[in-house]
């Protein structure tokens, strides 16, 4: 096991992985900008090493620095927690290299199932369902002659990245020249990769992902499903598990697909498969996610297993204990990602400094955050401030849970999604589970947003 973990990453995240790191008799490093240098994350953990100003380019997603301050504390291994550099093919092979263990997949690994067009085909080759799409496309002539052949509607992708950017739905042909270009600029100075392809759009599609892990001797597990439909602009704003309506047969069948699929391409440690579900429950494989969801908990909460404790454990060496008959899922759980957004002004981010704080608590509530009074939320980063989470025996008495959890919540001196939640908890549809991926967006004025 490892004595010390450095840990390239900040927020919420940086303080979960400080935790599992304690727990487990780890001592842990946290690499921070200029900016976090009065966190949470910094006064929790054993060594501290600022690595740059606030902005991430120059600090978290600054290699040179990052591998340095590992050298520099005698780090010998690096959790990358998620976002920044925890997909970056180019910093595990260097982690590798350098003969510092980077906890997540193999780089090689990483750049196939990283690539959403190589993902979709090597899925496809493992047996997994696909949606009808086309190769890469960089030019528009090329774009025109493969949205042709897909037909409209259909949704555009950024073969590179995440975060819900360089994803647009195009209804009509007139419409393409416009959200092609303005699409593939995003993503070009997004990613530094203008790559794009598309595929067919499902109108109320249900997106659910499927948690996995593999050690490294190929023994994996999956541990059941995520809901999460309830996004703005393709991003995730409430995860929950079980999904409602998804049968424990259909579960079984995609979970059991899942994790043949990833141990057919040698995938190791932690990752999520994404999925999207039609009116008629048949299932599409999108994407995958090789690194630690946000949405974590929510599984941690069904299945009783610590992800980030068992990421660390696979990273070392250590062969997995949990076989697929030991996870039971039981009860059910919700995740609020609470952000530092207006919700009434189209989700415009806030900054400022939070002059109050009261986190809820109670049975099945569990508060992922990284906030006190007095701490001032920079403009450089994410505006995650904290993920509200509950669990109950059944969907019902979660959302009643989180509905109480909700109200309890104080945070003041900046506008916070809390007020939106509340809507989307006490929304009809949202309570007899009737969400999809474009819920929101038709849902708007009920929700206030």
């Amino acid at each position: 096991m490892f004595r010390k973990i450095l840990i390239a990453n900040r927020g919420e995240i940086a303080l979960r992985v400080i935790r599992a790191c304690r727990e487990m008799g780890i001592r842990s490093v946290i690499a921070h900008s200029e900016a976090d240098r009065d966190s949470l994350p910094v006064r929790m953990a054993d060594e501290r090493i600022c690595i740059g100003p606030g902005a991430s380019s120059k600090s978290y997603l600054n290699i040179p620095n990052i591998i340095s301050a590992a050298f520099i504390s005698n780090a010998e291994a690096i959790h990358p927690g998620y976002g920044f550099l925890s997909e970056n093919t180019s910093f595990a092979e260097i982690c590798n290299d350098v003969k510092i263990t980077f906890i997540g997949p193999s780089a090689s690994v990483m750049s196939v199932m990283g690539d959403k067009v190589s993902a979709r085909k090597a899925m496809a080759e493992a047996g997994l369902p696909m949606l009808p799409g086309t190769p890469v496309v960089r030019t528009l002539p090329e774009a025109k002659e493969a949205a042709r052949e897909i037909g409209f509607p259909l949704m555009l992708k950024a073969v590179a990245g995440g975060g819900g950017r360089g994803i647009r739905l195009i209804q009509q042909p007139e419409e393409f020249d416009r959200i092609f270009t303005i699409a593939q600029n995003e993503v070009r100075e997004a990613f530094r990769d203008d790559g794009i392809y598309f595929e067919r759009y499902l109108a109320r599609a249900r997106h659910i992902e499927i948690q996995v892990l593999v050690d490294q001797y190929g023994h994996g597990v999956h541990l059941g499903e995520r809901n999460c439909s309830c996004q703005r602009r393709n991003q995730k704003v409430l995860e929950e598990s079980p999904s409602p309506h998804l049968s424990p047969e259909l579960r079984q069948e995609i979970g059991t697909k899942a994790i043949r699929a990833v141990q057919q391409v040698g995938y190791r440690n932690a990752g999520t498969l994404e999925f999207l579900l039609d009116e008629q429950d048949r299932y599409y494989f999108m994407e995958m996610n090789t690194r630690l969801q946000v949405e974590h908990p929510v599984t941690e909460l069904v299945t009783s297993v610590d992800l980030v404790k068992e990421q660390i454990r696979i990273a070392a060496g250590l062969p997995m204990q949990l076989q697929q008959e030991d996870i039971q899922f039981r009860g059910h759980a919700i995740e609020c990602r609470i952000t530092a957004e207006d919700a009434s002004a189209d989700f415009r981010p806030q900054t400022g400094t939070v002059e109050r704080y009261l986190p809820p608590g109670g049975p099945g509530v569990r508060v992922d955050s990284h906030l006190f009074a007095g701490y001032e939320v920079p403009p450089h980063y994410d505006s995650l401030l904290s993920k509200l989470v509950v669990w109950a025996e059944t969907r019902n008495e979660a959302i009643a849970r989180m509905q109480r959890a909700l109200d309890e919540y104080v945070i003041e001196g900046l506008e916070t999604t809390i007020p939106f939640h509340q809507r989307l908890l006490s929304h009809e549809g949202f309570i007899r589970g009737e969400t999809y991926t474009r819920f929101l967006q038709d849902e708007a004025e009920a929700l206030g947003i």
